[in-house]
């Protein structure tokens, strides 16, 4: 679930009679609290759960007019692999990421990040007793961000709360033709291919 805090997508998914077979939990931003309006809309029975289940358009159904009819799948491929064509974005984003820095070495994280780390665990002791496989995953910043005071602090707190490699779903996508918007957003390009490393990971854990 795209923004805030990683823990909201967890709680929601962790209320749901039906779980998903794989879980995938974003670990790079662990200090946002929990936005509980946000799981109790999407936890208040079958209407809720049809609302939570229901497809989310993104990257190529972004720019489709809500008149228009969606896309089938032969258009989305045909769609994704046009973006995927297209040469890396040279746009100049150092006043972003330099603001982004500032913040990120600002910033301590360590106490809410250990709340929700604590959180965490107990959600995912849930979710694996009916039946759910979860996996940890660090999508990757801009150079610059990585080595941010917030991002060290984090991984910190999180990769001892995790020690187990099994746990985490390694991915490697091609760096240099990844993009940032502020150093910490990929651009659509750069999320499809991130996206595409992620699928690969997945196949790679299931073929194993």
């Amino acid at each position: 679930m795209a923004g805030g805090s990683p823990l909201t997508g967890l709680e929601i998914i962790a209320k749901q009679p039906r779980l998903p077979k794989i879980v995938l939990i974003e670990t790079n931003v662990l200090s946002r609290r929990v936005d509980g309006a946000l799981v109790q809309k999407f936890s208040g029975g079958a209407r809720a759960s049809a609302l939570f289940l229901r497809p989310v358009r993104t990257v190529v159904a972004a720019y489709e007019n809500w008149s228009h009819a969606p896309p089938n799948p032969a258009q989305v491929r045909a769609e994704l692999e046009q973006v995927l064509r297209q040469p890396p974005a040279e746009f100049d984003n150092t006043v972003y990421v330099d603001r982004a820095l500032d913040q990120m070495n600002a910033e301590d994280p360590t106490l809410a990040t250990r709340d929700n780390v604590a959180r965490i665990k107990e959600l995912i002791a849930d979710l694996e007793r009916r039946g759910a496989r979860v996996l940890l995953i660090e999508i990757p910043f801009s150079p610059e961000i990585e080595g941010s005071r917030f991002v060290a602090i984090t991984k910190d707190i999180v990769h001892t709360a995790f020690p187990d490699p099994d746990r985490w779903l390694t991915i490697e996508p091609p760096h240099a033709d990844l993009r940032w918007a502020d150093g910490v957003h990929l651009d659509e390009r750069s999320a499809l291919i991130v996206v595409r490393a992620i699928e690969k990971a997945l196949a790679e854990r299931g073929s194993s």
